[in-house]
């Protein structure tokens, strides 16, 4: 009796090659020397100026990976690039820096996934939020 339960819950329980790293499960935690980090759920957001903003936007399944991801208002909310930035196949990060008061938006697309030479469906989603700078 106690083999059978052995055996069913080693059954149950997750399997590992050994020497195989499992994969990092995606985050929305600030990476470092961000202040904030957003992800495709967020739709608004506050900095004080100098702080700096990490948007990570996971792909939707049938999807392409979001692109174009960009400021409204470069015055107020300023790409940065991030050389150590790497991500998840899927993943796409992007960095910004609250330079003065204001309101700007972040925008970024995506489109269908489609095989090369199928009939593809022309349709794109659009996100965004907007961020607050204030004094600081």
């Amino acid at each position: 009796m106690v083999a059978l339960v052995a055996l069913a819950l080693s059954a149950c329980g997750p399997h590992y090659v050994e020497g195989a790293v499992p994969a990092p499960s995606p985050t929305t935690e600030p990476g470092l020397g961000f202040d904030l980090a957003v992800s495709e759920k967020s739709t608004t957001a506050v900095l004080k100026v100098g702080q700096k903003l990490e948007v990570v936007l996971h792909a939707n399944q049938g999807m392409t990976p979001w692109s174009g991801v960009r400021s409204s208002d470069a015055s107020v909310l300023a790409p940065m690039v991030n050389p150590a930035a790497t991500a998840a196949r899927g993943v796409t990060l992007a960095a910004f820096q609250a330079l003065a008061p204001g309101e700007a938006q972040i925008t970024a697309t995506a489109g269908a996934d489609c095989s090369p030479g199928k009939a593809c469906p022309m349709y794109a989603m659009l996100w965004r939020i907007d961020v607050t700078v204030v004094a600081a």
